[in-house]
C-alpha cells in the first residue's frame, strides 16, 4: 500500500503533462506553443504537487526551453518581470531592517495598550493591526509579527491559539489588498497595469477597510464561545497580564521610524514624484523601495550583508524570476492569444461578463493554489484582451480582491496561512485539518468577496477606461 501510494503522485504528474500535451495537440497549436504549454503545466502541477520542490521543477522548465530554442536570453531578460524582483528585493531589505530595530514589536505594544483588558477590544485591535501592517508592509511579515504576539497572548490566557490565528490570518488577507505593497500579487497588477498607490488607495483601500469590518463581525459571530473564553480569563489575569505588558516595553528607534515614514511617504507620493521630474510612470515606485534600501544598508554598517542573506527570500524571488518567464513564453508564442481569442468568442466581448468571470476564476483558483501563481497565469490574458479593446481596469480590482480574499478559504488559500498554520505547529501549540478551516474560512470569504465584487460593481460607470 505504501509503494503504491510513493507512485501515485509522480504517474499522476506524468499523466497530467502529458495531457496538456495532447490538448495542446488537438486544439492545433503549433510545436513552440505545445512546448510552452506542457512546460508551463509540469511546472504548475509540479508546485502543486512538490510545494516544497517548486524551484527545481521552475529550473527544469526554464532549462528545456532554453535547449529546445522556444525562449532565447533576450525573451528571457524580457519576460522575468525584473521590475517586481527588484522592487521586492528593496523592500524585503527595509522590512528587514525595521524588523531587527524591533519596530514592528515596539508600535504592536502601543496599540494593544489601548485594549485595556477587553477581549472584544483586544481581539478588534489585533485583526486592526494585522490588517494594516499588511497594507503597510507584507501579508507575511504582518502575521509573522501579529502571530508572535498572539502566541503569548493566548499562553498567558491559557487559551488555545486556532481561533485567534484565523481571525487574525482573515484580517491580514483583507488587509493586503489594501495599497499595492501589502501582496506581491498587488506589486505584480500595479506594475502591469501602470497603476500607482494612489489608484490603489482610491480603487482598494475603500473597499478593503468594509472588508475588514465585515471579517470582525463574522468572526465575532463564528468564534462567539472562544471570544466568551478569553473574557472570563482575562478577568482572572489582568493584573498579571498588565505587569508582563509593563517590563517587556519596546521603545521606538528613531531611525527605524524616519525610515518607516519616509519610505511610506515615498509610496504614497511616487505618482506625483514621477510628474514633477518627467519619469515614466512606477519609476518611482522601485526607486523608493530601492532607495530606501541602500539607506537601510547604510545604517547596518558591517552587518549589510548579513542583513541582505538573511532577510531577502532568494528561493521565493528566484521562483518569481523563472515562473514568469515561462508565463512570459505562452505570451511570446501566441498561447496567450489563442486563449483571450476563445474567452472574447465565449463571452461575445460582453465587458460586465468578462469582469465577473475573471474574478471569480481567479478567486477559486487562489482558493486552491498560490495566489501569486494564478495571478501571473491571468496578466497576460487579461492584458491580451485589453489590447483587443475590452476595459479592463475593473478586471485589475476583482482579480485583486480574488487572489487575496478568497484566499482565507482554505488552508493554502494565502502564504499567510501557510505561515501562521506553521507557527504553531512548530511550537506544537495544535493542529488545524482543512475541513477544520474551511468552514469559517467559508464563512468569512464567501460573504466579503462577493461584498467586493458588488462594490466594484457599483463603481462602474466612474472608472476609466
Amino acid at each position: 500500500m505504501n509503494n503504491l501510494q510513493k507512485l501515485l503522485k509522480p504517474t499522476a504528474y506524468i499523466g497530467a503533462v502529458i495531457l496538456a500535451g495532447i490538448l495542446s495537440s488537438a486544439l492545433g497549436m503549433s510545436l513552440a506553443q505545445t512546448i510552452s504549454l506542457v512546460v508551463f503545466s509540469g511546472i504548475i502541477i509540479g508546485t502543486l504537487f512538490y510545494w516544497r520542490m517548486r524551484l527545481a521543477f521552475a529550473l527544469t522548465g526554464l532549462s528545456i526551453l532554453f535547449v529546445t530554442g522556444v525562449m532565447n536570453l533576450q525573451h528571457f531578460i524580457e519576460f522575468a518581470s525584473l521590475d517586481i524582483i527588484v522592487f521586492l528585493i528593496g523592500m524585503m531589505i527595509v522590512i528587514g531592517f525595521l524588523e531587527e530595530r524591533r519596530f514592528f514589536e515596539a508600535l504592536l505594544e502601543r496599540i494593544m495598550g489601548f485594549a485595556k483588558g477587553s477581549a472584544v477590544k483586544t481581539i478588534s485591535l489585533l485583526m486592526l493591526m494585522a490588517a494594516l501592517s499588511a497594507a503597510l508592509v507584507d501579508e507575511v511579515t504582518s502575521i509573522l509579527f501579529i502571530m508572535a504576539t498572539a502566541i503569548h497572548l493566548a499562553a498567558c490566557l491559557n487559551l488555545s491559539i486556532v481561533p485567534l490565528m484565523m481571525m487574525l490570518v482573515f484580517a491580514t488577507n483583507i488587509g493586503s489588498s489594501a495599497t499595492v505593497v501589502g501582496n506581491p500579487v498587488g506589486i505584480m497588477i500595479a506594475m502591469k497595469a501602470k497603476l500607482t498607490f494612489m489608484d490603489f488607495i482610491r480603487w482598494a483601500t475603500p473597499i478593503a477597510i468594509i472588508g475588514l469590518g465585515l471579517s470582525v463581525l463574522l468572526s465575532f459571530a463564528y468564534f462567539k464561545g472562544y471570544i466568551k473564553s478569553m473574557s472570563d480569563a482575562m478577568v482572572n489575569t489582568r493584573q498579571q497580564m498588565a505587569k508582563v505588558q509593563e517590563s517587556t516595553k519596546t521603545k521606538f528607534d528613531v531611525t527605524s521610524v524616519l525610515l518607516f515614514v519616509g519610505t511610506l511617504l515615498g509610496l504614497v507620493l511616487h505618482g506625483q514624484i514621477e510628474y514633477y521630474l518627467k519619469l515614466e510612470k512606477n519609476t518611482m515606485l522601485i526607486g523608493v523601495a530601492v532607495i530606501s534600501a541602500a539607506i537601510a544598508l547604510l545604517l547596518m554598517k558591517d552587518k549589510a550583508r548579513e542583513l541582505v542573506e538573511r532577510r531577502v527570500d532568494w528561493w521565493t524571488l528566484v521562483f518569481f524570476l523563472t515562473f514568469f518567464s515561462s508565463v512570459g513564453t505562452l505570451k511570446y508564442t501566441g498561447v496567450i492569444t489563442k486563449i483571450s481569442n476563445a474567452l472574447l468568442e465565449f463571452t461575445g466581448g460582453d465587458q460586465l461578463l468578462i469582469f465577473f468571470m475573471f474574478s471569480v476564476i481567479v478567486g477559486l483558483v487562489s482558493a486552491f493554489m498560490d495566489n501569486v501563481l494564478a495571478v501571473a497565469t491571468f496578466i497576460p490574458i487579461v492584458s491580451d484582451i485589453g489590447s483587443a479593446g475590452v476595459n479592463v481596469f475593473p478586471i485589475w480590482w476583482g482579480m485583486l480582491f480574488g487572489a487575496t480574499w478568497m484566499g482565507n478559504l482554505t488552508i493554502i488559500g494565502s502564504t499567510a496561512n501557510i505561515v501562521a498554520v506553521g507557527m504553531i505547529e512548530r511550537q506544537r501549540l495544535g493542529h488545524v485539518a482543512f475541513r477544520e478551516w474551511i468552514v469559517p474560512g467559508a464563512v468569512v470569504s464567501l460573504v466579503t468577496f462577493p461584498v467586493a465584487l458588488l462594490l466594484l460593481y457599483i463603481q462602474l460607470p466612474f472608472m476609466p477606461s
